[in-house]
């Protein structure tokens, strides 16, 4: 069994960090096909095994919005007034190019992780 030192931990949490940031921004656009809020996110993505900070969540999806990938509408209905997101056309689009691409890429990875040639 081998052990990790607090440098391979620190090298390995930078990595697994890097390679889940491109998948928030995925998983976001999928799930926000159905309008729902940040906190609301927040745990959909969790049950599905996406793990995501509200640190860099929140400012994800004014970004997204900010680009046109995600639109947003607040509801006031309630007593806490809540802003709504949703995919918005682009957004699927994108969605669509990337999901492609993310499967490209899980295939490379299997054949090479069985050894397989290129």
């Amino acid at each position: 069994m081998s052990e990790t030192t607090p440098d391979a931990e620190a090298l390995d949490a930078g990595h697994l960090q890097e390679l889940r940031r491109g998948t928030v921004v995925l998983a976001s656009l999928l799930a926000l096909r159905t309008p729902g809020y940040g906190y609301a996110l927040l745990e959909h993505l969790s049950d599905a095994g996406v793990e995501v900070d509200a640190n860099t969540l929140y400012p994800l999806l004014r970004r997204l919005e900010s680009q046109g990938l995600l639109t947003s509408e607040w509801n006031t209905d309630d007593s806490r007034p809540r802003k709504f997101y949703r995919t918005s056309a682009a957004g699927e689009s994108l969605a669509g190019r990337l999901l492609d691409e993310s499967r490209r890429i899980t295939d490379a990875l299997v054949r090479l992780s069985e050894g397989e040639a290129p």
